[in-house]
């Protein structure tokens, strides 16, 4: 006699659930970049496998499975900014979760910019804002970002307003870059960043603007965009971007976002 009667254990339930939030924290990882369409192709690809082997159809399903047996090797180097930030998003998380720890036990002000110093930065950001100066300013998190600023000249100084001016001043040798910010200081101008491939970033934004998207994406920092053209400011946070923010209430917005 046929069991007509599927049973679904509770730890089905969870495989079910776990595999449902991986593939949705994927799709929210490649949405939007030219990482989707590859992440699709496979996706099909995945599915004419399963039928092909549940149809029994032996040769196509052998060649399908060699196929995704070399193929995570090129998977992972395809979409290996995707799994980087993946990865990220993992640590970040547990860092952010955890409750007790020896970082716990310490001040963060080592790590984060200070009133005073996020005070200066959007003293300096206001003054560039009114005269279209453009600007790109990384404010590290838990990452200190070394790779990024080995990229440029090494800067460790004090942040006051005067100085970030001074950097991205026109004519300054300095001024065409990032410049990066931590622990509680300014760690390196002129630094090169990681552009984003998103495709619906608009095109009135610039490379800057890609450049603080792209860095925002790859890890936990906090990015200002100041448009050459149009004096706008912008915030990167996580793969996002925030337009027009007003230059008078910068500093709330970073006190609230950053720290």
């Amino acid at each position: 006699m046929l069991d007509l009667f599927i049973q679904v254990r509770f730890l089905d339930l969870i495989d079910i659930l776990l595999v449902a939030i991986i593939f949705f924290e994927i799709y929210r990882l490649v949405k939007g970049t030219v990482a989707f369409n590859i992440f699709m192709g496979i996706f099909i690809v995945f599915v004419v496998w399963l039928i092909v082997k549940s149809l029994k159809m032996e040769l196509l399903g052998s060649i399908l499975g060699q196929l995704f047996g070399v193929g995570v090797i090129a998977i992972i180097i395809v979409f290996q900014q995707e799994v980087r930030r993946f990865l990220l998003m993992l640590g970040s998380r547990y860092r952010t979760n955890r409750r007790f720890s020896l970082e716990n036990l310490f001040a963060n002000e080592f790590k984060l910019a200070s009133e005073s110093s996020l005070s200066a930065i959007a003293d300096a950001c206001r003054y560039m804002s009114e005269n279209k100066i453009g600007a790109l300013i990384v404010l590290s998190r838990d990452s200190e970002l070394q790779e990024y600023a080995e990229t440029g000249e090494n800067i460790d100084a004090m942040i006051t307003a005067e100085l970030i001016k001074s950097i991205f001043f026109k004519n300054s040798p300095l001024h065409d870059g990032a410049v990066i910010v931590s622990l509680n200081r300014i760690k390196a101008a002129r630094c090169i960043l990681p552009l984003s491939q998103k495709l619906e970033i608009s095109p009135n934004h610039g490379m800057r603007h890609r450049a603080a998207i792209g860095i925002s994406e790859q890890t936990d920092a906090y990015v200002i965009v100041i448009s050459e053209e149009s004096g706008q400011i912008s915030i990167s946070n996580d793969g996002e971007l925030a337009d027009n923010i007003d230059p008078n209430e910068l500093l709330a917005v970073l006190e609230t976002g950053y720290r």
